[in-house]
C-alpha cells in the first residue's frame, strides 16, 4: 500500500496525463470539450477514477462518453509510459456533476435573492403593530407642570 503522498503525487501526475492523452491520443473530433476536473488513485495505485466535465448539449455528454469508452485502453498505455510506474492503474471515467450542482445552486441563491427583495419590500411598506416607541420614558419637568397644572 503507497502512502497518501505519494498517491496524490500519481493523481495529479495521471490528471496531467489524461488530459495530454486526450489531445495526443483520441484521434475523434466528436470528443468536443472535455475537461479533467478531477483524478482519484486508490491507496493501492491500481485503480484511478477520472472525473470530467464536457461542455455542450446532453447529446455531446453521450458522444464523449463513448468515446472515452473506446479510447480507455488506449489512454492507459499513454499514462503508463507517462508515470514509469511497476503498474499503470486502470482508468474509469465518470461525468462530473459539478457544472449541474453549481447551476442549481445559482438557481437557489436567486431565489434566496428574489424571497430577501420580497421580505424588505414588505417591511418598508408596514408600520408599527402599536406605539412607535413603546419603552417608558422618564418625565421630564414639562410633563410634570402640565399635568399638575391642569
Amino acid at each position: 500500500m503507497a502512502d497518501q503522498a505519494r498517491a496524490r503525487r500519481i493523481a495529479e501526475r495521471t490528471k496531467q496525463l489524461v488530459t495530454q492523452g486526450l489531445s495526443q491520443v483520441v484521434k475523434d473530433e466528436r470528443v468536443g470539450f472535455v475537461t479533467v476536473t478531477d483524478v482519484r488513485v486508490t491507496g493501492d495505485l491500481q485503480h484511478a477514477s477520472v472525473f470530467y466535465t464536457v461542455l455542450g448539449s446532453d447529446e455531446d455528454r453521450e458522444v464523449a462518453a463513448e468515446i472515452l469508452q473506446t479510447y480507455r485502453g488506449r489512454l492507459r498505455s499513454f499514462v503508463g509510459k507517462g508515470l514509469g510506474i511497476r503498474l499503470t492503474p486502470t482508468l474509469e471515467f465518470i461525468l462530473d456533476a459539478l457544472p449541474e450542482d453549481a447551476q442549481h445552486m445559482d438557481e437557489l441563491l436567486q431565489e434566496v435573492a428574489r424571497r430577501d427583495a420580497e421580505l424588505a419590500a414588505g417591511r418598508r411598506a408596514s408600520g408599527y403593530a402599536g406605539e412607535e416607541d413603546p419603552y417608558r420614558k422618564p418625565r421630564t419637568a414639562e410633563e410634570d407642570q402640565g399635568s399638575s397644572g391642569a
